[in-house]
Formats: structure tokens, sequence, C-alpha cells
């Protein structure tokens, strides 16, 4: 695949809860990112998560990121060279890829429920994210590819495989990147973060491998995100590697915090961009001074 010569930065939100104050100075840094290079900046919907996406999301999402004062180049809105920008219109790009690993022998299935790695002994929580460290319960049961194919036309693309599908991790190899707030970062496969999944047995891709994709393919040169996200990178940064992909760069933004320091999410209603919208708030006072923490080249 060839790199985009020119800047390509993205904005991609979940669709499962309102966008709060939190979502937008991210973003802000990313189009901030975008415009000081002279580059595009694409939006992507990542509305995998079947269980907590909501159509009406979708539509308050774009508004509310009209009103804030984002703009895109590219977006599920907009169209562009790269489309669908709906991840859950991208299904048959994310099989592929997943054979891609099947292929290469980088995944495997396995049964575990989130109860059985929890009670595992050897399960701490990888830093940051708190995803705990997989014990590797399944990695030496052999491969029981068992696939199913859905009849039903309406969603004829999806397989479902009787298992999640783990990446198996190189274990003690050190993942190093030089992140452009944070500076080298290094994780060690197998004690900063486990066998990740990568596939779910409801026959839907993992959050790591649709990012991967995704970003790859729509040629994205640096990749914009909270600091929640840096043990991703290396596990994202593996998956590059097993596919064939250039690695982008990475830029990791420090969270915004309460007044009781917990960082902000989605449950925090009083400050999402539409409560804040409805109150009459300004979205030039709202981000008054963020560019003090934004660190351009």
């Amino acid at each position: 695949m060839n790199r985009a010569p020119n800047y390509r930065g993205r904005l991609a939100p979940s669709p499962t809860g309102h966008l709060h104050l939190g979502h937008a100075r991210t973003f802000w840094i990313a189009q901030e990112r975008a415009r000081a290079h002279g580059g595009e900046l694409i939006l992507r919907n990542e509305d995998l998560d079947a269980a907590r996406f909501k159509m009406e999301f979708v539509e308050a999402m774009l508004q509310d990121l009209r009103w804030f004062g984002f703009e895109w180049s590219e977006g599920p809105d907009v169209g562009g060279p790269f489309a669908p920008y709906n991840q859950s219109e991208r299904m048959d790009f994310y099989r592929a890829g997943l054979e891609k690993l099947r292929a290469g022998n980088f995944i495997y299935p396995c049964t575990c429920s989130r109860k059985d790695i929890r009670s595992a002994t050897r399960a701490p929580h990888a830093n940051d994210d708190g995803e705990p460290i997989y014990p590797g319960t399944c990695r030496n049961k052999g491969d029981k590819w068992q696939v199913t194919s859905d009849k039903n036309p309406a969603t004829a693309s999806r397989i479902t495989y009787h298992a999640s599908l783990r990446f198996r991790v190189p274990d003690g190899e050190t993942i190093s990147l030089t992140d452009g707030n944070f500076g080298e970062q290094k994780f060690v496969a197998g004690k900063d973060f486990g066998d990740f999944v990568v596939w779910r047995g409801d026959g839907s891709p993992a959050y790591q491998l649709a990012c991967v994709l995704d970003d790859a393919v729509m040629q994205i040169t640096e990749v914009v995100r909270g600091a929640d996200l840096l043990v991703s990178t290396a596990r994202q940064i593996l998956l590059y590697r097993a596919l064939g992909l250039p690695v982008p760069d990475f830029f990791h933004c420090e969270l915004m915090c309460d007044e009781a320091g917990q960082r902000l999410a989605k449950r925090h209603d009083s400050l999402s961009l539409r409560q804040l919208r409805g109150r009459g708030e300004s979205p030039a006072n709202l981000r008054s001074g963020w560019k003090t923490e934004i660190s351009l080249p």
C-alpha cells in the first residue's frame, strides 16, 4: 500500500452516547494538527458496538461536531475515495484482514468468558486501559475453526466463529514507539498486555483490528487520540506488522477530568456537547486556552 504523500488525520467517534467535552478537546487537537500540516481531516463513524450503538447518536454526533467547529473533507455524510466511512458497512474488508492473520498463524480461537479471565490467577490489568492480561488458557488447545455462514440476506456478509479469536503476542518482546506528545514509549508483550481479541464470537471485528485496517486503507498518517489508548497502540503496532501495513505516527492527548479528578466519560451528560449546546454555551469560550496545551510542529 502506498503511503499518502500529505498529512491525513482522522476523527473516529463511536455513536454509543453523546460526545462530551473531553472528546471535543482530543478531536480539536486532531483538527489543529491537520491544519498545521496543511493536511486533510477524515471522519469515520465507528458503529460496530451493536449492543450500545443507536442511530440517534449518529445524527447527534454529526450535528454536535459541526456546531463545535469541526470540518472534515471525507466522511459518512460527504463521501470520499475510501468510502464507506461507517464501520458497519466494511465487514467484508475486516474479514479479509482476519483471514490474512489466520493464514499467517497469528490468531487462535478462545472460548474463555470475561469471568474466566478475570478469575485467573495471572490476570492483572494492563496499564491505562484496564484490560485484563489474558492468561493464555486457550493458546495451545489447537485451532478448532468451526464456521457458520449467516443465511439472512441482510447480514449475509457476517460469518460467526464459535469462539473469539485472539492475536498471539510475542511474549517478552518490547514494542517501542515515539509518541508525538509523550515521547518514547515501551511496552513488553506478555507483561504489559497479553493476547488480545481481534474478532468477537458474535461475528464482528474487535476495535483493534477494525481500527488498524481502516487507518491503513484510509492512508491516515497520524493517529491523534487519548492517552488511555497508549497500550492499544502497542497492540496495534503488532497488527500492522503482521498484516504488512505501514505504521502511522501517533499523538496521544492528556485526558480531561472532572472536578473529582475522574476522567470524563459518556456518563458525564452535563458536559456533553449536546447539553452544552442546549445551554447556549459558546464553542469558542469552551475551547479557550486549549491551544496553549497543543504541541504543534
